[in-house]
């Protein structure tokens, strides 16, 4: 059983922070009639990866952290198809999807190998 986490000293956590800054910044660019639809749940997805991993590094064990870094990956999955969507319908362009799916799939790969880590430990 761990102690509680400091999160602030997981790269995964900086990067889930500042991908979603960066989703904000794109988000808020889009169609206006989007703002209450694929804007929001986009904003949401994307600030729940980083809210996930802070929650769980408070817990006391090993499994509940795990438990909340898969919650964080589940929110990463969601963003990566809102992305794709937002993509398909021609808001996003080629170059600005292939930067953000790239920053995701990176917080993705860290949050698999660290779920890997701790049930391993």
């Amino acid at each position: 059983m761990a102690g509680a986490r400091n999160f602030r000293e997981y790269s995964v956590w900086k990067e889930a922070v500042s991908f979603a800054t960066c989703v904000y910044e794109v988000t808020g660019k889009l169609p206006w009639f989007e703002k209450k639809g694929l804007c929001d749940q986009l904003q949401r997805a994307a600030v729940s990866i980083s809210s996930n991993i802070a929650e769980g590094a408070a817990r006391t064990s090993d499994a509940d952290f795990a438990h909340f870094l898969d919650f964080a990956l589940g929110s990463a999955f969601e963003v990566e198809t809102q992305l794709t969507i937002a993509k398909n319908v021609g808001y996003l362009e080629e170059n600005l999807y292939k930067e953000l799916y790239s920053k995701l799939m990176s917080i993705e790969k860290q949050l698999n190998g660290l779920i890997t880590t701790i049930r391993k430990s």
